[in-house]
């Protein structure tokens, strides 16, 4: 079996697949083979009971966007039949969601190449029913793709399925060896480009999306922009550079991700880099906020905020901070500044966005938009706005 481990940590990311071998039956040797890879191969995601919920956020960023994998469809069955862009942005996508892998499967001129599991449940884990749907992907002659913190590779039955099938597991939060990992050394300190961290006040709300309209409204501007991924959704679409960064021991995250800024900084010579958040500052389950913004040592930051989520995802006894709290605590946290808000509309009409921008912007003192509800020059504009000395010139490819 080709157990890929392709692991994210603090390294550019290539345009070539290259597959590791992890798992082996006793007995069998091991051993590594390179695939050059002349498009992005076809991918079926599966988001059972879950899609445009917080815990399918996977599979809601994938169908958005996606450079890695060319995404076919999406399973759940709750919403079989339906037009995944429809679902989420009221614009068709082409994306259709079926019933089954079967019905997904028969729907592509040919078995496409890749399950990804695209769920991020509280858990991290694979239910019994999931575990069916794998283990079904591969005897189709699927690839793998999952971003559970139980590593799918170090499955004995699903590794062992995946030898015999001669297919591969991509396990994107399985972390290198700590050996081979980095501790921070302030050499963000030396990086020219623009950075700028995109955090929120809670988790699942919506960061990585706005990071990524950003990043491409500043590319068409022609003003270079990397993003840097710091989850599994974003390493997944195809992010060059980043790291998982709840995956990493908390000695290694600020070095990690402190080298994925570097080594981008390096190779591609961008005006702006962008920094995915995670969680929350504020948030007392996670503590990815806080090694983000020492490990990436921030110009700026952009800070996405829900007004109609009244509690904290998962956490129904633990209310949402407001915009004003987070602000003061990121920037007494950290030497940045917090220049603009952006909003998740989720369960907001219409009329109900137009007044929170106004009274955001009027309570904060600040820019105040919605990447998606609202033009991405609104969004540019709170960064040039900010930082007028930007270059501009023709533009360059996205992200």
């Amino acid at each position: 079996m080709n157990t890929e481990t392709h692991t994210p940590n603090a390294i550019r990311r290539p345009t070539t697949g290259v597959k590791i071998s992890g798992f082996f039956p006793k007995g069998q040797a091991h051993s590594t083979s390179v695939t050059r890879i002349t498009s992005p191969p076809t991918a079926i995601v599966y988001c059972e009971g879950n899609f445009a919920k917080i815990d399918g956020k996977t599979a809601n960023g994938l169908v958005r966007h996606s450079q890695a994998y060319r995404i076919l469809s999406v399973i759940d069955s709750t919403q079989s039949g339906r037009d995944s862009g429809v679902i989420l942005d009221d614009a068709a996508n082409n994306i259709p969601i079926f019933n089954t892998l079967d019905d997904a499967v028969a729907h592509s001129a040919a078995v496409p190449d890749t399950l990804i599991y695209g769920m991020a449940p509280s858990t991290g884990r694979l239910s019994p029913a999931d575990r069916s749907v794998v283990l079904d992907a591969i005897g189709r002659g699927m690839n793998i793709v999952s971003g559970l913190h139980e590593y799918l590779g170090d499955d004995f039955e699903i590794a062992e399925a995946a030898f015999r099938r001669g297919v591969t597991i991509r396990d994107i939060r399985k972390p290198k060896r700590s050996k081979d990992m980095r501790l921070f050394d302030g050499s963000v300190a030396g990086v020219n480009a623009l950075r700028i961290a995109v955090l929120g006040t809670d988790c699942a709300i919506g960061k990585r999306t706005t990071a990524t309209v950003l990043a491409r409204a500043l590319n068409a501007q022609g003003i270079k922009t990397v993003l840097v991924g710091t989850g599994q959704t974003g390493l997944m679409q195809g992010a060059k550079y980043g790291v998982a960064m709840d995956a990493v021991p908390p000695q290694f995250c600020c070095g990690e991700l402190e080298g994925a800024i570097v080594a981008a900084a390096e190779a591609e010579q961008p005006d702006v880099i962008l920094i995915e958040g995670q969680g929350a500052l504020s948030h007392p389950a996670f503590c990815t906020s806080a090694f983000i913004l020492r490990g990436s040592q921030p110009d700026a930051v952009i800070l996405q905020h829900a007004p109609k989520r009244v509690h904290r995802c998962d956490f129904p006894d633990m209310q949402m901070p407001t915009p004003a709290r987070e602000i003061a605590l990121i920037e007494a946290f950290s030497d940045t500044n917090v220049i603009g808000v952006t909003l998740n509309h989720e369960g907001m009409s219409e009329n109900d966005i137009t007044n929170a921008i106004a009274t955001y912007s009027q309570e904060l003192g600040m820019p105040v938009t919605d990447a998606l509800s609202r033009p991405e020059a609104h969004l540019l504009a709170m960064v040039i706005d900010a930082y007028p000395d930007l270059q501009q010139g023709a533009p360059v490819a996205a992200i």
